[in-house]
């Protein structure tokens, strides 16, 4: 009985001493530690210049001179020039309709005759006054008829300016029944024909000058900060204040640009926008493919000159006025910056990082201070 009880419990003591023997001498495994892999990033080393700021805008063109052309007497219109259509082509003093003239040669031709009637007395009054003085000094007749004679000759005298007056404006008259192109040009449009009865200070056509060619350009204000405009100044520029302007458009399926100059700057600034009209003018005359009144275009101003800029991408801007800045143990580090501008898909800064300096221009989802990085060398940031 003894024996039987003993046996299973010796088995299970041999068993209990060899687990903890295999227990007391295994190895030990010691957790394994792992060394994060750096993110790469592109940086640009830092490089300083001087640069020329620009201001973009748009605008349409539009004639520098336009005027409507106005008959300055009445009458029937009994020619017309073939220029006279919209679109036509004139030159300066041409001739483009003509009103009928005969009432008003008539009215010259009776003007003339009052006038030669004015003076021929006129001649005959100052010939009795001076009769009048000579009696009057031999005492040959009385004071009262050499006044008489002088009140005649001021009649006469007053007679005579009034018909010379009437002549002049009846002769004006008859010039006036013509109807020429006050500048060379392009008929913008026209609305008289042949036998249409026209009145004095009625338009027939407008006109516009294609020598210069102006356009507006709508500027945001706070960009003329950017600008070398006079401060407080609004109006004509002189020509040593006026920026040079770089127009460009497509025409006809060709790339085309001209250059001109800010004229002159609008007072006004529009309330709801913010903008400010500036003036390019434009001289056509010097063109190599004129521009075009009516053409749409796109308007690069040259600005100040700006030292020590330093130019990135947006995408290395941060928090609005960081950017992330890897030292020398290749760790990220935030640094404050002062924006001069952020320009199209550029920032430009004057201020917050030196030559030298390697600025990450990677887009990062997560940026930590002190985090290491691979840091790949991209171009230089500078102008």
């Amino acid at each position: 009985m003894i024996r039987t009880v003993l046996i299973p419990v010796l088995i299970v003591i041999f068993f209990l001493f060899g687990a903890v023997t295999i227990m007391a001498t295994a190895p030990v495994l010691e957790p394994k530690t792992t060394t994060p892999i750096p993110i790469s990033v592109r940086v640009q080393s830092v490089n300083p210049k001087t640069i020329q700021l620009k201001v973009h805008s748009q605008g349409t063109v539009m004639p520098s001179i336009q005027s409507q052309l106005i008959p300055e007497v009445s009458g029937k219109v009994v020619w017309t020039s073939d220029r006279l259509v919209s679109g036509g082509y004139v030159t300066e003093g041409q001739t483009l309709a003509k009103v009928d003239d005969l009432d008003y040669r008539n009215a010259r031709d009776r003007a003339k005759a009052a006038l030669e009637r004015a003076s021929a007395e006129l001649q005959h009054a100052k010939f009795e006054y001076g009769r009048q003085e000579s009696l009057v000094e031999r005492n040959l007749t009385s004071q009262s008829a050499l006044e008489n004679s002088l009140r005649v000759y001021r009649v006469s005298q007053a007679a005579y300016d009034d018909a010379r007056v009437n002549h002049e404006q009846a002769e004006e008259n008859v010039r006036r029944t013509i109807l020429k192109a006050p500048f060379t040009g392009l008929v913008r449009s026209e609305n008289v024909d042949i036998g249409q009865f026209v009145s004095r200070g009625q338009p027939i056509a407008t006109l516009y000058a294609t020598d210069m060619v102006e356009v507006r350009l709508p500027i945001a204000d706070r960009q003329l900060a950017f600008l070398n405009l006079p401060s407080a100044r609004t109006g004509t520029l002189d020509p040593q204040e006026q920026p040079d302007v770089l127009l460009t458009a497509e025409y006809a399926g060709r790339a085309l640009s001209w250059r001109g100059k800010i004229v002159r700057t609008e007072a006004e600034i529009d309330s709801a926008s913010r903008m400010v009209q500036l003036v390019a003018r434009i001289d056509n005359q010097a063109a190599a493919s004129p521009l075009s009144v009516g053409l749409f275009v796109n308007a690069e101003i040259a600005g100040l000159a700006a030292e020590n800029i330093v130019i990135l991408p947006r995408s290395a801007l941060r928090n609005d006025n960081q950017v992330l800045v890897v030292d020398g143990e290749d760790k990220l580090r935030f640094k404050d910056v002062n924006l001069l501008r952020l320009y199209q898909d550029q920032v430009l800064i004057d201020a917050g990082i030196n030559t030298g300096d390697r600025v990450c221009v990677s887009v990062l989802q997560t940026a930590i201070e002190g985090m290491t990085v691979n840091a790949i060398n991209d171009e230089q940031a500078g102008a």
